[in-house]
């Protein structure tokens, strides 16, 4: 790409940081730019499938707890509707009503699953704020019959809305190969280590189909050796 459309449609300020970490070598500075790219591709499948896993091993838990498959529907009138959830504009029943509404306007069938599936990680990741937690019994923590001891509620939120900002980043095309202005993937590291471990603490027998989709590491390579 030409100077003038990478500054015109990329941003000066955005690359300018890409030439910063490899001293103004500007051929250095757009194979990083390129191979931070592939390193963002490189996490979309284990990120997505651990939010698949995620939500699915919730909505299981939530399925048993209210003895009902069809709780995500049934709950807006339950504990998504407590008054203690008023200060956060009941957020949980939003959203669902959010989804109901837009496969209504669309002539849709309103459908547990359909409902279950437009949820985003935001979604998912309020079971473990201390209201809703609290308002279904402290089931949330249960999804993760293989956690240390020492891993709480509090501790598995931070470890998730890390994974979720993360995400958030890859997605709308922030640098993860930085630590300051240095060429440095050790935030990219860890957070893949948080997210096997995770996995694992739900089922062990997830992680070697976690492997199969995961090639981050040669993409981690390939930047560190630029």
């Amino acid at each position: 790409m030409k100077k003038d459309l990478r500054y015109k449609y990329l941003s000066r300020p955005r690359y300018n940081r890409y030439l910063a970490a490899t001293a103004n070598n500007n051929e250095r500075a757009k194979r990083l730019y390129n191979a931070n790219i592939r390193l963002a591709q490189a996490f979309h499948p284990i990120l997505s499938q651990f939010e698949v896993i995620l939500r699915n091993a919730l909505c299981l838990k939530m399925s048993t707890h209210f003895a009902d498959p069809d709780w995500i529907i049934n709950q807006k009138s339950g504990f998504m509707s407590h008054p203690s959830l008023n200060s956060s504009h009941n957020f949980l029943r939003s959203s669902v009503r959010k989804t109901e509404n837009n496969l209504t306007r669309r002539g849709i069938p309103i459908t547990s699953g359909k409902i279950i599936s437009d949820q985003n990680f935001g979604f998912w990741l309020a079971f473990f704020l201390p209201h809703h937690y609290a308002l279904v019994g402290g089931q949330p923590i249960y999804i993760f019959p293989n956690k240390p001891a020492v891993e709480d509620r509090a501790s598995l939120y931070s470890k998730l809305d890390d994974l979720r900002s993360f995400r958030n980043r890859v997605n709308h095309c922030e640098p993860i190969c930085f630590n300051a202005h240095n060429i440095d993937c050790s935030e990219a590291i860890d957070i893949r280590t948080k997210l096997y471990s995770l996995v694992e603490w739900i089922n062990p027998d997830l992680i070697n189909f976690l492997k199969t989709v995961d090639n981050t590491q040669s993409k981690i390579d390939k930047i560190m050796n630029i």
